[in-house]
C-alpha cells in the first residue's frame, strides 16, 4: 500500500510538461509559425470544403463519398489536435502544457490516427464491392453496411487510444518534464518516465503492429480482387476510370501507412528525437493537408462538384 502511494505521488509530481519544439531561434520560430499557419488553414479549408461538397451535391451521395467526407473530417480534427498549440508555442515564451492537457492531446491524437487506419481499410473494401460486383453495389454497401463500418472505425480508434493513454499516464514522471517534441506523443513521454517502460513499449509495438497488419491486409486483399476485376475488363475507358478512382486511395494509404511504420514500428533504441519530430509533423500536419489534393485532383466527380459550386458562387 505504501509503495502504491509513493508511485501515485511520483506520477502527480509532474503537473505540466514543457514542449521544447524545434529551435530557440526567434526568427526561425516566426517563419515556422507562418508556414504551419498556412498549412493548417489550407488543411481546414480543403478538408471541411470536401465535407461541404459531399453534403451539398446530390451526385456525391454515395458510400464512397460518405467515406471520403468522414476521412476529411478526421483529417481536420487530427490536425486541430496538434497544430493550434504548436502555433502558440512558436511565439509564446511559456511552452508548457498541463498534465491532463497532454493526456487529452495524446488520447485524441491516437483516436483520430487509428480511426483513419480502420477507415482507409473500409474504403478499400468499398472500392472492391463497387468494382468487383457493381450490380449489387447499392445492396452490398447500403447504409446498414457502411454506417456500422464508420462507427466501428471510431470505436476501434477510441479503444486503442484509451489503452495507450492509460498505460502511458500510469507511469511515474519524477525527473525532467521537458519533452523534445512539438506536441505530446507517447515515444518522447516514455523516454521521460522514471518507471520501467518495457510493457508500454511492447503494448505500443504489438498494438500498432496488429492494427497495421490487419488494415493493410484488408487493403491488399481488396485490391487483389480489384486487380482481377480490372484484368477481365475489355473497356479501356472502364479501366481508366477504375485506376483513377483507386489510384488516389492507394496513394493516400501508402503515404499514411508508410509514415506510421517508419515512426512507430522501429525499435526504441533507433529513435532520434529530431527525426521523430519531423516524421510526426509530416504524419499529423502535412498528410491531412495532402489528402484533399490527392482525393480531388484525380476524381472527376469531385472536380465537377467544385466547378458547380464555383459557378453558383460567382453567378
Amino acid at each position: 500500500m505504501n509503495l502504491n502511494k509513493i508511485q501515485w505521488n511520483n506520477v502527480t509530481e509532474v503537473t505540466m510538461f514543457i514542449l521544447m519544439g524545434f529551435t530557440d531561434d526567434y526568427h526561425l520560430q516566426v517563419f515556422l509559425f507562418l508556414l504551419f499557419l498556412a498549412i493548417y488553414l489550407f488543411t481546414l479549408v480543403g478538408n471541411l470544403g470536401l465535407v461541404v461538397l459531399v453534403i451539398g451535391d446530390s451526385r456525391l451521395h454515395t458510400p464512397m463519398y460518405y467515406f471520403l467526407s468522414v476521412l476529411s473530417f478526421l483529417d481536420a480534427c487530427y490536425s486541430t489536435v496538434v497544430t493550434p498549440k504548436m502555433l502558440v508555442n512558436f511565439l509564446a515564451e511559456d511552452k508548457s502544457i498541463s498534465y491532463y492537457g497532454c493526456a487529452t492531446q495524446i488520447f485524441l491524437f491516437i483516436t483520430f490516427g487509428n480511426t483513419e487506419c480502420f477507415l482507409l481499410a473500409a474504403m478499400a473494401y468499398d472500392r472492391y464491392v463497387a468494382i468487383y460486383n457493381p450490380l449489387l453495389y447499392s445492396v452490398s454497401m447500403s447504409p446498414r453496411v457502411y454506417v456500422p463500418l464508420i462507427i466501428a472505425s471510431y470505436v476501434g480508434g477510441v479503444l486503442n487510444a484509451a489503452i495507450h493513454t492509460a498505460a502511458t499516464f500510469s507511469l511515474s514522471f519524477c525527473a525532467s518534464n521537458e519533452i523534445r517534441h512539438v506536441f505530446c506523443d507517447t515515444p518522447p513521454l516514455l523516454a521521460l518516465s522514471c518507471s520501467d517502460t518495457h510493457i508500454n513499449q511492447l503494448l505500443r509495438f504489438y498494438f500498432v503492429g496488429f492494427i497495421e497488419i490487419f488494415t493493410i491486409l484488408i487493403v491488399l486483399i481488396s485490391y487483389g480482387f480489384i486487380l482481377s476485376a480490372i484484368l477481365r475488363m475489355r473497356s479501356a475507358e472502364g479501366r481508366r476510370k477504375v485506376f483513377s478512382t483507386c489510384g488516389s486511395h492507394l496513394t493516400g494509404v501508402s503515404i499514411f501507412h508508410g509514415t506510421i511504420l517508419f515512426s512507430y514500428m522501429r525499435p526504441s533504441s533507433s529513435h532520434a528525437s529530431e527525426h521523430d519530430m519531423i516524421v510526426s509533423i509530416f504524419f499529423s500536419i502535412v498528410i491531412p493537408m495532402l489528402n484533399p489534393i490527392i482525393y480531388s485532383l484525380r476524381n472527376k466527380d469531385v472536380k465537377e462538384a467544385i466547378k458547380k459550386l464555383l459557378r453558383e458562387i460567382t453567378s
